[in-house]
């Protein structure tokens, strides 16, 4: 198969109305997979350490002055993490954004802030 076809197949994909953005952030010795989908009416964002899986899961519906946040699968460490991320991205899209994070240890700080900017930054210069 063309291999030139293939690019612009990749292309005409992340080009679409629903483009799909990853990143590999290295931090602290640590690395995180970013993968953001975005819909006409918000964004899906997964944060993966170690495994691709599905984890915690929190959704963010921005309806008024203050967004209403509702969690689908609990976290045993990140919850303050993932309520931020959603709602700084559902309030600042006027949509819904459901944040996922599989993280293998807890989240320091400094680590935490660092992925939200990466986040937004995606998110702002799609």
């Amino acid at each position: 198969m063309n291999s030139n076809k293939n690019i612009r197949c990749l292309q005409e994909l992340l080009n679409s109305p629903n483009e799909f953005f990853q990143k590999l952030i290295h931090l602290d010795g640590r690395t995180f997979s970013l993968k953001i989908q975005k819909f006409d009416n918000g964004y899906f964002v997964s944060v993966t350490e170690g495994n691709n899986k599905i984890g915690s899961m929190i959704v963010s519906l921005a309806t008024g002055p203050t967004p209403a946040t509702t969690t689908i699968i609990p976290s045993r460490t990140e919850s303050l993490f993932l309520r931020l991320v959603a709602e700084r991205i559902s309030t600042r899209m006027k949509g819904i954004a459901i944040v996922s994070t599989y993280i293998q240890k807890e989240l320091e700080s400094g680590t935490a802030k660092a992925l939200m900017s990466e986040i937004m930054e995606m998110i702002e210069n799609e």
